[in-house]
């Protein structure tokens, strides 16, 4: 008796199984329809700030600590790059133009930035890239942001990309 009761239980959780696999692999999956076009990407301005400009600014001020020039020089290019985008992607924010803030926060030490690189003049580098964290954090207090504060990194959060020049 207690052979057939096990049996019938074995089949009665048999059956129940095979009923979930298939209702699984019917289910939609958790992250949507791999086959539907994707919903356009909008980020928010905070979202691109975090994506486009902080690593890059973090990363040409590492490039440039290390006296890494053509890394430097590259990263600058990506940071100016990642400002269009934002002041393209985020006109207006909070009823500020955006493009007006980012040119008259950065113009001037993104210039001098650039002349430094060229050059290769670390001190140069080093005040313009100061300058150009002063300007950050003075955006951010415009923005009403003031608790946002950029700094001068002071070690790589890059540990998988090596800022040192090859020589």
């Amino acid at each position: 008796m207690r052979s057939r009761a096990a049996v019938v239980a074995a089949l009665i959780v048999s059956a129940a199984l095979t009923a979930a696999a298939r209702g699984r692999a019917a289910a939609q999956s958790p992250f949507g329809d791999a086959n539907a076009e994707p919903a356009p990407f909008n980020p928010q301005m905070a979202a691109l700030m975090s994506m486009l400009i902080q690593p890059r600014h973090a990363k040409l001020g590492l490039a440039g600590q290390a006296e890494n020039w053509p890394l430097a020089g590259y990263m600058l290019k990506e940071l100016k790059q990642g400002f269009a985008v934002v002041s393209k992607a985020v006109p207006r924010w909070k009823g500020l133009p955006v493009p007006d803030l980012v040119d008259a926060a950065m113009t001037q030490p993104l210039t001098l930035l650039d002349i430094a690189v060229k050059l290769q003049f670390s001190r140069q580098f080093k005040e313009a890239y100061g300058r150009l964290t002063e300007n950050c954090n003075a955006c951010h207090a415009t923005t009403d942001h003031p608790f946002i504060v950029i700094k001068v990194p002071e070690a790589s959060a890059f540990p998988n990309m090596d800022f040192e020049p090859k020589r």
